[in-house]
């Protein structure tokens, strides 16, 4: 069997799509081998069974102190060794990267063997280590549609793709808000959001009472977070079920009336694939401003709410949140607005250029 190698960095937004990738695959009869760190190998857990998980030594100069950036450019090296031989021993037919620092040594081992290989960018503008391969690889595919990239890069837009958990709650039909219980699912990426647990329970509780007597709300906050956003959902007489990480996102998110989110690339890939209304806070520090860019399609469709970290206070957000609430129609156009902008499909296109590749 043909050997797909994936390279994917340590966060789910590089881990997820990179996860449905190898489910597809592997279907089609490939083995798959997913080389990543230790921060990565958290989000691994999803992937199939027969995936071979390797753990290879990489590192960014973004984190740590002066000896930690020095020691940088040997933990990299170390791990580009380490990938060169695993590739001499076990040739890959493709080598895929979805970004992140620890696809860096299997990037780099795959250029220096000149074996097939393509990145996968998910946001509108490329990831530092994608801008560093660019013009490295055979394919450059993107996810969010345009992709600012480099000058001569041509860029193939395939979409997002996402697990077979949310493929198979696509277009899951929506219970519009009502007077009966109602989901709002706030989710600020596979990390959490400290912004969001600050502001959503103070927003929640001056929603009003009619809406709240209704209102569950499932919240993933960061494990130094839950304590101060179980007692602020307390408080307001919020049912509320707080958490650092939602391994069942895609029935949660079939479920909801209404999406806090993060606009992640992944984020905004299930939730319109799965069609739901929400309102998009783009995390100010990404790269690029990235994250406003994958929420123009679905602000720009009618399908969401953008509201700028800068501008996000618990007023403000309680106003958006209610005129969702408090109008079932709008809703319902909201999320059918959103599934028009879904790409189910986004897989079978990545599927299609990584079997181009190895023939």
């Amino acid at each position: 069997m043909p050997l797909l190698l994936i390279a994917a960095g340590g966060t789910g937004g590089h881990m997820f799509p990179a996860q449905a990738l190898a489910e597809a695959m592997i279907a089609r009869g490939w083995r798959v081998k997913l080389t990543t760190d230790a921060r990565g190998a958290r989000y691994a857990g999803g992937f199939p069974k027969t995936v071979e998980i390797v753990q290879l030594s990489s590192a960014t100069f973004a984190r740590g102190g002066v000896l930690a950036k020095l020691a940088v450019p040997f933990r990299i090296a170390g791990g580009v060794f380490s990938a060169l031989w695993s590739m001499l021993r076990d040739k890959p037919a493709v080598v895929v990267g979805f970004g992140g620092y620890p696809s860096i040594p299997a990037l780099t081992a795959a250029w220096v063997l000149r074996r097939p290989r393509m990145i996968h960018e998910q946001n509108g503008v490329l990831g530092r280590v994608n801008q560093i391969f660019a013009k490295r690889v055979d394919k450059v595919a993107c996810g969010t549609w345009p992709t600012v990239l480099p000058q001569g890069v041509t860029g193939e837009h395939t979409g997002n793709p996402v697990r077979a958990s949310v493929l198979e709650r696509a277009g899951a039909g929506y219970i519009e808000p009502g007077e009966y219980p109602m989901e709002l699912l706030v989710i600020g990426g596979s990390q959490g959001a400290r912004v969001l647990s600050q502001v959503v329970p103070a927003a929640v509780a001056a929603l009003p009472q009619a809406v709240r007597h209704h209102l569950r709300v499932a919240h993933q906050a960061r494990s130094e977070d839950l304590a101060m956003v179980v007692e602020a959902y307390a408080a307001a007489g919020v049912r509320a079920e707080v958490e650092p990480f939602f391994s069942d996102i895609p029935r949660r998110l079939s479920e909801a009336q209404l999406v806090v989110s993060r606009s992640g690339a992944s984020s905004v890939a299930d939730i319109s694939v799965i069609g739901r209304p929400s309102i998009l806070v783009p995390f100010a520090a990404a790269t690029g401003d990235h994250q406003s860019a994958n929420a123009r399609g679905l602000v720009a469709a009618g399908a969401a709410v953008l509201i700028p970290e800068n501008l996000l206070d618990a007023p403000t957000l309680a106003t958006q949140m209610a005129a969702i609430f408090g109008n079932p129609a709008a809703a319902a156009t909201m999320a059918r607005n959103a599934l028009a902008q879904g790409r189910p499909d986004a897989t079978t296109r990545l599927v299609a250029l990584v079997e181009t590749l190895a023939s």
